[in-house]
């Protein structure tokens, strides 16, 4: 009894996360061969987001962001999210890592 305790108490510890998640306020990112479709996302300061990333490239993309300390690499035609913390109003670049030469993106927090 003891072990389905147990085991009830992880499982909900492993929901209730993603049900936050699904939760939070969501912008959609698509990357393709080192461009971004929308290159500057406008967001509210103050309250975590999650970016649902696509690479609807032909190659492998990565979305970096140095000051937002996060990176996810996207195989092509993979769709994945990444949840940033409450920023303060500011300019957040980031950028494909696979194409450092083409132009940054940009988060702005207002």
């Amino acid at each position: 009894m003891k072990r389905l305790h147990i085991a009830w108490l992880t499982l909900a510890g492993a929901v209730v996360p993603l049900t936050v998640y699904a939760q939070l306020p969501s912008y959609e990112l698509s990357l393709r061969d080192g461009h971004f479709t929308l290159a500057l996302l406008e967001v509210p300061a103050g309250q975590p987001f999650k970016i649902v990333l696509k690479n609807v490239g032909q190659g492998p993309a990565e979305f970096e962001s140095t000051p937002l300390r996060v990176e996810k690499v996207l195989s092509p035609g993979v769709t994945t999210f990444v949840v940033i913390h409450p920023l303060r109003p500011g300019h957040y670049p980031f950028f494909d890592e696979f194409n450092p030469q083409l132009p940054e993106g940009g988060i702005l927090a207002k």
